[in-house]
């Protein structure tokens, strides 16, 4: 019962992290407080459904052409309720070292605890070194998307610049979330991207079917088996979005009340991501195979301009979701993590945010990316990692009968739970991992084989040419007659 008392006393309490205590005495503080200052279950479940269906929505219509309308949804539906297993495991493994370190009497007021942290006081050194890399590579590849993805969207508004130049400009505009001090302070910005992210995804679904479909519309998937696991991996990837789980989690009052947000953001996202990839499916059929962006086959129009403009903003707002625990990690290396001034924490940010920019530039390939990322780093990241730390972190009886958090009832209690995680893990690496990530990085190379490494416009049309004119001087030669390939060069 002592125990009890005290894992009571430690859970209950209020943390404010990276605040200043008190209450905001005028209107202007409190108004400030309301937008800025987020720790509720409220403000962690809009932060995990805007992060989690992000910029994927615009590509799981090309996932849907790869695996047919049947399989893209049960993968949708089974990725789904893994990711929302694991995410739990993670919530329970952050719960059980906070708990321990706080009995400790360690303060965590002006730090904030991240997953590799919870690896290294959990089970030492070895695991926090491999979830750091993993954590780290896959946090940076995530923004690199978002960075792809705001290129690939603008383009489809205003193609007078290409999108490598849009990528050099919407790097600029990202650079500006160092000054974002922590997740508390996206409680306005989690709210916004999921009222746009919903409004794209419905924009999606009632367009296309009033747009109806094309004329010879084929429906073939799935053809090949490398593209089956490449849109296979895709779905991973969206429903991989957990790897802020604990900085989300830090972020709240009370971070026991986690255990289902995850859960009840993955079937909100659910009610976005199914109808628009089926209906945008049902419309264009094989031709999303060429396009991996949906946008690029729905008729512009002022709808269809806001949600792109909707999407670039959410975009921005999910960069920062996916490079602030890389500030972190920074700050931490440096020693900068807890100093109270934001702008010289600002400025010790900025080289994070080159290498994302770089890396953006040399793969611009929105849509296999996706995949790539999701076969060889979500994998371990989300699932695999969590998984098994939890088994490892829970082996002895001790351990068990001393946890924090028991497992639940209806999942079989410990014994359950193994299965459960021991299915994750087998299942993840041989499909996710292993097929998985066989098809996405040929099909990543193929994409390098066809366009090249710092591809100037992925995936753009080729510029029409003016019809010649006839020359005036009628006693000048004739042009050429056998070179069809100079048609596609300017002169």
């Amino acid at each position: 019962m002592a125990t009890d008392k005290v894992v009571e006393t430690v859970m209950v309490g209020n943390y404010v992290e990276m605040e200043t205590e008190g209450k905001p005495k005028d209107m202007k503080a409190r108004f400030s407080k309301f937008l800025w200052h987020g720790g509720s279950a409220y403000d962690a479940w809009f932060s995990c459904a805007s992060n989690q269906v992000a910029q994927v929505l615009l590509t799981l219509p090309y996932s849907f052409s790869q695996l047919g309308m049947l399989s893209g949804i049960c993968f949708q539906l089974f990725y789904g309720l893994l990711g929302s297993w694991t995410a739990y495991l993670i919530s329970v493994l952050y719960v059980e070292y906070r708990t321990r370190k706080e009995r400790e009497k360690v303060d965590f007021r002006n730090h904030v605890i991240q997953w590799f942290e919870v690896l290294d006081g959990l089970l030492g050194k070895y695991w926090r070194n491999v979830g750091l890399a993993f954590n780290c590579t896959f946090l940076l590849f995530g923004s690199v998307i978002q960075l792809i993805a705001c290129a690939s969207n603008i383009y489809y508004i205003n193609d007078n610049l290409d999108k490598r130049t849009w990528t050099y400009i919407f790097g600029a505009c990202c650079a500006t979330t160092v000054f974002i001090p922590s997740f508390h302070n996206y409680r306005m910005w989690s709210f916004l991207g999921l009222v746009m992210t919903t409004y794209t995804a419905w924009y999606l679904t009632i367009a296309s079917l009033l747009h109806g479909q094309v004329e010879g519309v084929k429906h073939s998937g799935p053809t090949k088996i490398v593209l089956y696991f490449t849109g296979a991996t895709n779905i991973l990837y969206t429903f991989g979005g957990h790897a802020v789980t604990v900085e989300i989690m830090h972020a709240m009052w009370k971070p026991q009340k986690f255990k289902a947000i995850y859960l009840l953001a993955t079937l909100y996202v659910l009610t976005l991501t199914l109808p628009s990839a089926a209906a945008v499916y049902w419309a264009f059929g094989d031709m999303l195979l060429n396009h991996s962006n949906a946008f690029s086959l729905l008729p512009r129009s002022p709808s269809r301009d806001m949600a792109v403009i909707l999407m670039l903003i959410h975009q921005f707002i999910t960069f920062g979701f996916a490079c602030t625990p890389l500030y972190f990690v920074w700050e931490k290396a440096i020693g900068m993590h807890e100093c109270k001034s934001l702008c010289k924490r600002a400025a010790a940010r900025l080289p994070v945010v080159i290498p994302i920019w770089f890396l953006a530039i040399i793969f611009p390939f929105f849509g296999p990316i996706n995949s790539t990322v999701g076969s060889l780093l979500v994998s371990f990241t989300v699932y695999i990692i969590p998984a098994l730390a939890y088994m490892f972190t829970f082996k002895s009886s001790a351990a068990r009968e001393n946890a924090v958090e028991q497992p639940p009832k209806y999942m079989g209690r410990w014994v359950g739970t193994y299965v459960m995680n021991s299915f994750v893990v087998v299942w993840v690496l041989i499909v996710g991992f292993g097929f998985g990530g066989w098809a996405s990085v040929t099909n990543f190379v193929h994409q390098i084989d066809t366009f090249g490494l710092f591809t100037k416009c992925y995936q753009c049309p080729p510029p029409t040419m003016a019809p010649s004119l006839p020359h005036l001087n009628a006693t000048a030669a004739p042009p050429p007659l056998h070179h069809p390939h100079n048609l596609t060069h300017s002169p």
